[in-house]
């Protein structure tokens, strides 16, 4: 009769569980493709921008895009700062820290084991009540094994796991999106002490006319051919002159040091050897169609995964308005001494917990509203990134267009304005005419070929603000996979100091 018993149990429990794995298929969290919404992309860019191909092979921008301005010290001083920038380093561990929660949601799905073992010597008062058999001291000792599980009948616990997959996914996005503004900041950053360089030549240039000029002045004077006033005017331009350079000079250094910063070396130890001229390739940049700009901006795809998460978030908040079953068993021996692996002494038990909340005040129900209202706040600010992306893409393309016509507009006015200078200095040098229209010729040629060299720095740094704006050769492929963002297997318990490489972003490119 108790084998029967025990058969008849044993069905029970195997029914209980094929039922439990059956019903853990259901899932309550709303159709991810039917609810997510569809931004309507316009068919193409609105500008060009006026580049000459520097390859005409490359159909789009290489994930290393800086190479194609082809300057070399550029190219070290980013290789540099993605290996050792520590911010990049700071969201690099962000990613890893998401892909250890991921671990953490995924072992709720698998069952709990564990042991337990004790001993205990125990004395009775003489005036117990309950004293047995007169013995006023008992000794026990056991240890046993237990387990636990609970069947995910309403894919609570695995839209938890996707949520984390989703999160971490999130996490990588915006690592690419740190990457990728590290790399946009150093270049633009680099582009202008290399235009500091060029300013810095000019001044030097003409700090050295304006001293000849003094010199002129000062020996028309000693002619009688010139008054005092020329003399005057000669040395303030040259006064001018020799206190802008320092100002040049004070900004390049700044620069310098906050390339120090990115590249995560000390400013005292870096330096940057000058240039006098200022000269980039330049580039035409894929742009491509419109739509792949949803696939190419890392913040977009992080807007993206989160909104995926919201709607996990869902699934989560309805499952609490439906019954929670956990299965536990333990057993082993107990005894009074240490002879325990016996029959006799052994122990053992098992049994199911059903848990549904009846009246709760509305809790469950608020958090069910709540979830579908930040599943809608997601979609809202999905929808801001992508608009907010394609005016980006936009702006730096009409910046890149008008800059561009603006430097070769101002290269003719600053050959024009030397020509004006030299010719101004040969007449005043004649005596047929004043220094006061050398004075305006000098100050035209340095306004014009400082404010070329300027115009020209901020085109380069529009043309990195457009490669910036679509995504610096990033698409979303580089992503993880949400299985590839489990760090270590279920029974590894070795290597967990670095972690498993997961899309882009390997132990190698963290642990420097």
């Amino acid at each position: 009769m108790t084998k029967n018993l025990a058969i008849r149990r044993s069905l029970m429990c195997i029914t209980a569980l094929g039922t439990a794995l059956t019903l853990s298929g259901c899932d309550l969290a709303p159709s991810y493709e039917k609810v997510k919404p569809h931004y309507i992309v316009p068919a193409s860019w609105n500008g060009q921008a006026p580049f000459a191909k520097a390859n005409p092979a490359a159909d789009q921008i290489p994930l290393n895009w800086w190479t194609m301005l082809n300057d070399p010290v550029l190219n070290d001083l980013e290789d540099k700062a993605v290996k050792e920038n520590t911010t990049l380093k700071a969201a690099a561990e962000r990613f890893e820290q998401a892909r250890s929660l991921v671990m953490k949601a995924r072992a709720d799905l698998l069952p709990h084991f564990g042991i337990a073992f004790g001993a205990s010597d125990n004395k009775q008062s003489d005036d117990s009540l309950f004293r047995y058999k007169g013995a006023t001291t008992a000794s026990d000792t056991f240890y046993g094994g237990l387990a636990s599980w609970e069947p995910d009948f309403w894919s609570e616990i695995r839209n938890q796991v996707r949520m984390q997959k989703y999160a971490a996914q999130e996490k990588a996005a915006d690592f690419a999106g740190a990457r990728l503004s590290l790399e946009a900041d150093l270049a633009e950053d680099y582009i202008a002490l290399r235009g500091y360089d060029a300013q810095d030549a000019i001044y030097v240039q003409s700090v050295n006319y304006y001293r000849k000029a003094v010199e002129m002045t000062t020996t028309q004077l000693q002619n009688q051919a010139a008054p005092q006033l020329d003399v005057a005017r000669a040395k303030n331009r040259l006064f001018v002159a020799e206190a802008a350079e320092l100002d040049v000079r004070a900004q390049r250094e700044i620069t310098e040091h906050a390339i120090a910063v990115l590249t995560n070396t000390p400013p005292e130890d870096f330096h940057i050897a000058p240039q006098t001229e200022f000269s980039f390739r330049k580039l035409a940049i894929p742009m491509g169609i419109p739509s792949e700009l949803l696939q190419r901006r890392p913040d977009i795809s992080a807007a993206e995964r989160e909104m995926a998460q919201a709607n996990r978030s869902i699934g989560i908040a309805r499952a609490a308005f439906y019954p929670h079953i956990s299965l536990n068993a333990n057993g082993g021996f107990d005894a009074g001494g240490f002879n325990l692996a016996t029959l006799a002494n052994s122990m053992w038990s098992y049994g199911a917990t059903a848990s549904m909340p009846i009246f709760e005040g509305g809790m469950r129900r608020a958090a069910l509203q709540y979830s579908w209202s930040a599943y809608r706040e997601t979609c809202d600010t999905y929808r801001a990134t992508i608009l907010s992306a394609f005016r980006e893409v936009e702006n730096e393309q009409s910046r890149v267009k008008l800059l561009h016509e603006e430097d070769i507009r101002l290269q003719g006015a600053a050959s024009t304005a030397i020509q004006m200078q030299d010719m101004t200095m040969s007449l005043y040098r004649g005596g047929l005419s004043s220094y006061l229209d050398a004075i305006v010729a000098q100050e035209a040629a340095l306004d014009a070929r400082i404010s070329e060299v300027r115009v020209a720095v901020r085109a380069e740094q529009a043309t990195v603000g457009l490669i910036r704006s679509l995504g610096g050769g990033w698409n979303d492929k580089l992503l993880p996979t949400p299985d590839e963002t489990m760090s270590f297997g279920v029974l590894q318990y070795s290597g967990l100091h670095t972690p498993s490489p997961a899309g882009e972003i390997t132990a190698a490119s963290i642990h420097q």
